[in-house]
């Protein structure tokens, strides 16, 4: 998918992680770096190995329900995201999705050390991934469930239409469970951020 914002053009490429395909040492120590990051802490990652990180992406990778996606801005890799069926992952037996329905995940790189922050960057990721996540074959409505203490993910969520539905007990988390249409979306604040 590709698409374009005020910052530059937003690329999404399915995450190759197998050793037959270009992951290759760079990508996997930078996706490594990460998840594993401060930051990243609601990824759960914390403490992995790049092997760890590898392990992941290649079960996701043979995974016909799940997928991950490494986003580019003009080029630039800057945005980890995942796609999934909530029917039968993440929130398969913890919550009735209906047809049409998309998870999402979504993490933006660090800045790297040094590097001045660029405005604008976190809300027209979110906004490109959620365009992703509608591109999805059947697509009718995005469903995310951040940790209910990540607040600033929340807020970015409800600037992009997301309508939260109460609390959810998942593994390793209490989560938020939050749905946006397809024409929520495009009436939210982030809706024309990426077109």
């Amino acid at each position: 998918m590709t698409a374009r914002s005020a910052l530059g053009t937003w690329t999404f490429e399915p995450l190759p992680v197998d050793g037959t395909t270009p992951l290759g040492d760079a990508t996997l120590v930078q996706l490594h770096a990460w998840v594993t990051a401060p930051r990243s802490v609601f990824w759960q990652m914390q403490g992995a190995t790049t092997e760890d990180v590898r392990a992941e992406h290649a079960t996701i990778a043979a995974d016909p329900c799940h997928h991950a996606w490494l986003g580019h801005l003009d080029g630039r890799p800057l945005v980890l995201a995942e796609t999934y069926d909530p029917r039968e992952r993440v929130l398969a037996g913890h919550w009735d999705a209906e047809a049409g329905d998309v998870g999402m995940h979504l993490l933006v790189a660090p800045p790297e050390p040094g590097a001045p922050p660029v405005p604008g960057l976190t809300s027209t990721a979110v906004a490109a991934v959620v365009r992703l996540a509608l591109a999805q074959p059947g697509a009718r409505r995005v469903v995310v469930e951040p940790d209910e203490q990540n607040t600033a993910v929340r807020a970015k969520n409800r600037a992009a239409g997301f309508v939260e539905h109460g609390l959810l007990a998942l593994p390793g988390k209490t989560a938020v469970l939050s749905t946006c249409t397809r024409e929520a979306f495009e009436r939210s604040e982030l809706g024309g951020l990426v077109r």
